[in-house]
């Protein structure tokens, strides 16, 4: 009988009993059987199938990743799992597909220093006398290297010029811009008239700047920026502050217009103060493929922070002009003693954390109050991550967010931030 094709083997499943096989049951074979229960509607089935696919090679690998893709975040989340440790090339690829942004260089302070590394690549200086020898791992960094700029040889324009005219510039995949010197074209009108040469620019960072340069003097409108460069997939504007103001009847800072862009999958808006205008321009974009998108800050020049319920409408407003969105980063929010925990309120209540796969709330102003809030919310079992490193919790808040079956990160707690402010006085 060992020949016995009708005979289920050792990993199928067995549908209408086993006593005796397999006259009174139907075998599930192989992993045809795996990919069926995949499809059942009880969870128990699809996760026990699910442990399975792994004893099917790479057909099993295979069915796992593209399990990365359904519906249930629950599944999503084991699968997840279950491929962590596995060392294939096609497990290794799709893990940094279904979360991207893994080797993004993270700071848990406003930087002080140059960007070594940006949108998974390795930054370094563009030398106009070496031009460009890499384009797929590189991201070439435009930028005066010390404060004394005025003793700097060439100018910004110049070397994005002289960029823009190599023969492999169409190739160029990511770009990093430091502080612009610059006597004649603004940053904005220097990218936009490049935009014809630079034809593959995925990844933009604007403000790559240490503690001894200068910030943000001009307009910065992202829109333009995404319309010119429609295969954007990253793109990061950092600087200590970003207040709107007027100079000669011209607006400075940063600026958003409506558009739709196509295949921006990273937005990172860094800084220190920020306008509440600025947070509400945001409103103004349409980004279908959006998965990442981090927000340094919800505090104004005057100090104050967004409401309970202003925090709660705008992720109400991401969650519908952002449908795809994976990691939702509010960092960086020391909000003043009568704000402590709005942001974690204003989360929980609204319906943005349903789709997350993380949820960062580093470097903030969060107490217990805050985390009960959090650990309360039913949609915080389906994260893979919880960052809430940098706040204000107990350490047994801390031990009763771990028992959590995801993973948070809960590095560096102070005391809490009423007792600090106590003793500061």
């Amino acid at each position: 009988m060992t020949n016995n094709q009708n005979q289920p083997n050792k990993y199928d499943a067995v549908l209408g009993g086993n006593a005796p096989p397999p006259i009174h049951g139907a075998v599930l074979g192989g992993i045809e059987g795996v990919k069926k229960r995949l499809a059942s509607s009880d969870i128990h089935v699809q996760i026990s199938a699910l442990n399975d696919a792994l004893n099917y090679g790479d057909l099993g690998l295979d069915t796992l990743i593209n399990t990365l893709k359904h519906e249930s975040v629950r599944i999503r989340q084991y699968t997840y799992k279950l491929l962590q440790d596995k060392e294939e090339t096609q497990v290794k690829q799709a893990l940094k597909d279904y979360k991207f942004w893994t080797g993004f260089e993270k700071y848990y302070e406003f930087p002080t220093n140059h960007a070594t590394t940006f949108a998974n690549r390795e930054v370094i200086e563009f030398e106009p006398k070496i031009g460009i020898t890499e384009t797929a791992n590189t991201a070439y960094a435009i930028r005066v290297a010390d404060w004394d700029f005025a003793s700097k040889p060439i100018l910004s324009t110049e070397k994005l010029e002289i960029l823009q005219q190599n023969p492999l510039a169409h190739q160029i995949e990511a770009l990093v811009i430091g502080f612009w010197y610059t006597k004649g074209l603004s940053l904005i009108d220097a990218f936009l008239n490049a935009s014809e040469n630079l034809t593959n620019l995925k990844a933009l960072c604007i403000g790559d700047i240490h503690d001894r340069e200068y910030y943000l003097t001009e307009n910065i409108n992202i829109s333009y920026l995404l319309l010119a460069y429609p295969n954007l997939e990253v793109i990061k504007i950092s600087f200590s502050n970003f207040i709107s103001y007027t100079y000669n009847k011209n607006r400075l800072g940063l600026e958003i217009n409506s558009i739709r862009h196509e295949n921006l999958k990273a937005l990172i808006i860094e800084c220190e103060i920020i306008d509440f205008e600025l947070i509400y321009e945001i409103y103004n974009l349409e980004l279908p493929t959006l998965e990442y998108f981090e927000l340094w800050s919800i505090t104004n020049e005057n100090g104050s922070t967004l409401s309970r319920l202003g925090i709660k409408e705008l992720m109400q407003v991401f969650y519908k002009i952002f449908p795809k969105l994976k990691y939702l980063g509010i960092r960086n929010c020391k909000n003043n003693l009568e704000d402590l925990n709005h942001v974690p309120f204003g989360i929980v209540e609204s319906s943005i954390i349903e789709n997350l796969v993380e949820l960062d709330l580093s470097m903030g102003s969060i107490n217990d109050e805050g985390a009960e809030a959090l650990l309360n919310c039913p949609s915080i079992k389906n994260l893979d991550t919880l960052d809430v490193s940098d706040n204000y919790l107990s350490d047994e808040m801390v031990e009763r967010l771990k028992q959590l079956d995801i993973e948070v990160i809960a590095d560096r707690q102070e005391p809490d931030y009423l007792d600090y402010e106590l003793i500061s006085f």
